[in-house]
């Protein structure tokens, strides 16, 4: 993607204050798609009549299209102009909602969701840039600050808007909203942005890489997806699922380290800065949405929470990361982006670690705690590891170095959705089959707790064993969760190395760049 700005001058006073809303609105409105689903998962599966697992495709799908459109972001700004490119995707992000709210089954909704992930690709990084584009030069770090809060807000506000809208009115209109939003959004940067394009020309494309690109993403994110409903390694499927991602992927690097004009520029990777902070934001990152998407879901079906309240328990997210975005952008450049950086991942592995003790009849407070404290390393986790990423970085490979790790960061985002949902129903099945390991009549405390369900609420026999099983099954679900919740604070521990294995340095680019990975 491109980042420079265009040779326009900045703009000011109201054609200031339209351009910066309009464009951060069509930002805004990308970011909140990919997780204004999370908690309309269970409404949409049983309204389109599939499992809960299978309805988690609408998110993972997004996350995999959209990951695989963003490298492209940077030929498509060269060959249609940043400004086309913008409304462009815009419009066909409309098309693509619409198409979603009107799916009648799951495989059309997932089509809608694929191609609303791959039109959205270039608008994060074209409203980032577009925005710099807008503000004086001196003010940039202002001009991040506002767009470090779009990225930030959005996976917060969606889960609450998405579960109010749910419960008010239909699962559709999650996606409808998108279509007034979107067409103001277009409308308005042509008025004030159709004179400031970028210059094209025609490039080659790298068919190729993108075909490999394309095969290898897909075939392990399908991978994900299926292979607990296929019993993994066993269904014929997944090992062939697995041989395809593996041999595209090896296929990939080779096409991509030895074309002249490759789609995505690996050699980026021998640079320890990028390596260091592409493969800790990545991975945090994947922790990080994963949890999101499993928090609500656990709430409306172990705890009955409505889709609304199960939003609102998370949006606290949002309070420290709104009021630490700013305040970031004046510390940072006076400070050591790895300290900082190391910070953010300590502050992610004590909420996680509170969150471990989650236990059935959990009040509302014992999850909004952990969730409220959250904020504070969301606000110190982008910045600095952007920083790290593009410092000492070439002016002209600091949009690739951008582009890549965004395509790592969203990638992992899918991936960790998926393995989140895994590893929870393992763990779940696992504690279950421990909890009723001493579940029979020749135990005298279970004979007990049967007889109680008979006497005190008149239950038959029958009615008195389901009626235990949903015990142990919610009691199996929560230290399920409460495994992921552990796993996931020690390996925000265990990635704090990646930081410190990198040299920063001050960067005018990687300054003025520090929220282009978003």
């Amino acid at each position: 993607m491109s980042t420079s700005q265009p040779n326009h001058p900045p703009l000011t006073g109201t054609k200031l204050a339209l351009g910066s809303l309009c464009v951060g609105l069509a930002g805004f409105m990308t970011v909140l798609d990919s997780s204004i689903a999370n908690v309309a998962i269970p409404t949409i599966s049983g309204n389109l009549g599939v499992s809960g697992d299978e309805g988690t495709w609408v998110i993972t799908v997004f996350a995999a299209a959209n990951s695989v459109a963003i490298p492209l972001t940077g030929w498509l700004t060269q060959r249609l102009g940043q400004v086309r490119l913008f409304i462009g995707s815009i419009l066909l992000f409309v098309v693509a909602s619409f198409l979603c709210g009107i799916a009648p089954s799951l495989p059309i909704l997932l089509f809608a969701r694929v191609l609303q992930g791959a039109v959205a690709g270039p608008l994060i990084p074209m409203s980032q840039a577009l925005l710099l584009s807008s503000w004086p030069r001196a003010k940039s770090a202002l001009a991040l600050a506002l767009f470090s809060m779009i990225v930030v807000t959005g996976p917060i506000v969606g889960p609450a808007l998405g579960g109010w809208v749910t419960d008010s009115y239909s699962w559709s209109w999650i996606f409808y909203i998108n279509i007034p939003v979107g067409l103001l959004s277009a409308g308005m940067v042509w008025m004030l942005y159709r004179d400031r394009d970028t210059p094209t020309k025609k490039l080659p494309v790298d068919k190729v890489g993108l075909g490999l690109l394309i095969i290898w993403v897909a075939s392990l994110q399908v991978m994900l997806d299926k292979g607990k409903d296929l019993d993994w390694f066993s269904s014929n499927t997944i090992v062939i699922l697995t041989i395809i991602a593996a041999v595209g992927l090896v296929l990939f690097v080779i096409w991509e380290l030895t074309d002249k004009s490759p789609i995505v520029d690996l050699t980026l990777f021998k640079q320890r800065n990028f390596l260091g902070g592409t493969v800790s934001i990545a991975v945090a990152y994947g922790i990080f949405f994963g949890t999101l998407v499993l928090l609500p879901q656990w709430m409306q079906e172990y705890l009955g929470y409505r889709a609304v309240d199960a939003g609102l328990a998370t949006a606290p997210l949002g309070i420290f990361a709104v009021i630490g975005a700013p305040i970031m952008g004046k510390i940072l450049p006076r400070s050591d982006a790895r300290i900082i950086g190391t910070c953010a991942f300590l502050g992610f592995a004590t909420v996680y670690y509170m969150r471990s003790f989650f236990y059935t009849d959990l009040s509302e407070g014992y999850i909004i705690l952990p969730t409220l404290l959250q904020g504070i390393p969301m606000a110190l986790f982008f910045a600095p590891l952007t920083v790290i990423i593009l410092s000492g970085q070439p002016p002209e490979k600091v949009p690739a170095a951008a582009g890549l790790s965004t395509f790592f960061r969203m990638f992992f985002g899918g991936i960790g959705t998926s393995l989140a949902n895994v590893v929870w129903n393992n763990r779940t099945i696992l504690h279950h089959e421990i909890l009723t390991q001493q579940s029979s009549p020749t135990n005298p405390m279970f004979t007990q707790q049967i007889d109680t369900y008979h006497s005190l609420l008149g239950l038959g026999k029958g009615a008195s064993y389901a009626l235990f099983d949903h015990t142990v099954q919610a009691q199996a679900a929560v230290m399920g969760l409460n495994d992921v919740f552990y796993g996931s604070a020690l390996i925000m521990v265990l990635i704090i190395p990646l930081i410190w294995i990198t040299k920063p340095k001050k960067s005018a680019a990687a300054s003025d760049a520090a929220a282009a990975a978003h």
